[in-house]
């Protein structure tokens, strides 16, 4: 079984970016995207206008001044790989307890369409939170440009609005 990370939230995050579960280099660095042929973080970046470090933390604090949260849909998985078409006997995050515990959330943004449909499958979509669907950042996704998928990712910057 794989376990996802806790998410990266705090009292003051109005929107938050669900994947559906880290990759196997994410789970080896204990990072978030840590697969550096995803976008994530070269698309939360730009979408800032600010230089990408190399450095976690400031990463992080990234989303922390911009009161984004992030998460993943499932808690635990088995996984062949890093393909959520790979993706069996999985079980989802306590998603009611979080919104209690974070009401100041309004807007989720998926990080894929699989990531989506693992939450309207365990989940279920509330009255008071509006849901967008992103471009999957990663690497497999070569359907789309990094400019294109930057254009999509831009309905973050009209949601912290």
């Amino acid at each position: 079984m794989k376990q996802a990370f806790p998410p990266l939230v705090n009292q003051n995050s109005k929107i938050l970016i669900l994947g559906t579960m880290p990759g196997e280099k994410s789970l080896e660095l204990q990072e978030y995207y840590g697969n550096k042929g995803n976008s994530f973080w070269k698309l939360l970046f730009t979408l800032f206008n600010r230089p990408l470090p190399k450095e976690y933390i400031e990463k992080k604090q990234l989303l922390e001044e911009n009161n984004i949260a992030l998460w993943d849909v499932l808690a635990y998985c088995e996984r062949t790989g890093s393909l959520d078409s790979n993706i069996k006997n999985e079980k989802a995050n306590d998603f009611e307890s979080f919104y209690k515990q974070y009401p100041n959330i309004k807007h989720v943004f998926f990080s894929s369409k699989n990531a989506s449909n693992f939450y309207d499958k365990y989940v279920g979509r509330k009255k008071d939170l509006q849901y967008s669907i992103l471009p999957s950042p990663s690497g497999a996704n070569a359907s789309k440009s990094f400019l294109q998928k930057l254009e999509e990712w831009e309905a973050i910057l009209e949601a912290l609005k």
